[in-house]
């Protein structure tokens, strides 16, 4: 049976409670200037996003696999040949990710989520969802570089369905904040107790 949190199916690992607060969150969405406009903007991308997401996979997919440095991530420790099965499990999750950023809920089931995908990253359950044999981590450099790229190469896929311009750079700039909130969430796992 699938471990859940509300809204979230991840797999058959136990999840465990985020180390970082709600008020935590809170100052982190203030230091991001990610506000209720921006959770609106979200909100409001879900529906241009929600029947994008093969295509949008397909270009971020694109992105990891011509950068060796991050396939390696997927790759065999011994030979560093990618893991089919292994990119494809990510894959799906990858894209209930897209539409779980969208749904932009800030609670705590969402602060769990975001600590077990740190986890996840991390040497700490890496391979494990999947009993993949694959690179035991992901640095932590580009947990945050890769906001960049993921968040540029959205644009397009959100000015597809006739949002105005000042629309589509809303929700793009809610997209930025967000992912970033995330990595930097995702990387507390590599951070000494105390220093995060």
């Amino acid at each position: 049976m699938p471990t859940t949190i509300p809204g979230y199916t991840l797999g058959t690992a136990a999840v465990s409670r985020s180390p970082v607060t709600l008020d935590d969150l809170a100052a982190l969405q203030r230091a991001l200037l990610l506000g209720p406009d921006d959770v609106q903007a979200l909100r409001r991308s879900k529906a241009i996003l929600a029947d994008q997401t093969e295509a949008i996979l397909d270009v971020w997919y694109g992105f990891v696999g011509s950068n060796p440095e991050l396939l390696r991530t997927f790759g065999a420790p011994d030979t560093g040949e990618p893991q089919g099965a292994y990119l494809e499990a990510v894959r799906k999750r990858f894209g209930q990710w897209i539409l779980d950023t969208a749904d932009a809920r800030f609670d705590q089931p969402w602060l769990d989520y975001q600590h077990e995908l740190g986890l996840r990253h991390h040497r700490a359950k890496k391979n494990r969802t999947d009993g993949a044999r694959a690179a035991e981590n992901v640095p932590m450099r580009y947990l945050s570089a890769l906001t960049i790229p993921v968040t540029t190469t959205l644009r397009p896929f959100l000015a597809k369905k006739g949002a105005s311009a000042t629309e589509v750079e809303a929700m793009h700039a809610a997209w930025v904040k967000s992912v970033l909130l995330q990595t930097i969430l995702w990387s507390q796992p590599y951070v000494k107790a105390g220093d995060f």
